[in-house]
């Protein structure tokens, strides 16, 4: 899950509910760890008895939103996005600035599919209506 540290109320409820599809659908979150659509990602996840992995641009564990189940300090600071995507088979961006963008690029550049709420229109985003259909579409390409 990608997006921004800072997000409106809408955002931020696309984020929670996500998440919480992601643990019901039986997937493991990956996002930065942090606030704003990360964190409500990761609420929603762990609210749904999911697991979240949180790749930090700091060298401390603890800048880890309390969401998250496994932190991982990076110190690497914004350069952490590539281990985001890295990390991740689908990404699903919601809303987000440039370091969203940046993941978006890392994305394509490693040929993983994004599905995107309220994001960059740039080519290799798939836009989507809601989490369930961004879920729906990002399922194709996961392992079980």
């Amino acid at each position: 899950m990608i997006g921004g540290s800072q997000a409106g109320s809408e955002e931020l409820a696309a984020a929670a509910e996500a998440g919480r599809l992601i643990a019901a659908a039986g997937y493991t979150l990956v996002c930065g760890g942090m606030g704003g659509v990360m964190e409500a990602a990761a609420r929603g996840a762990a609210t749904g008895g999911g697991a979240v992995i949180g790749i930090l641009p700091g060298k401390s564990l603890t800048e880890a939103n309390p969401y998250v189940t496994v932190p991982i300090a990076t110190g690497l600071g914004m350069l952490r996005n590539s281990l985001v995507v890295l990390n991740s088979e689908v990404l699903i961006a919601i809303g987000g600035r440039y370091g969203t963008l940046s993941e978006i690029a890392y994305a394509g550049v490693l040929g993983r599919p994004v599905f995107g709420i309220g994001t960059w229109t740039v080519e290799g985003v798939t836009a989507c209506a809601s989490p369930a259909e961004a879920l729906e579409r990002a399922s194709c390409h996961l392992d079980r």
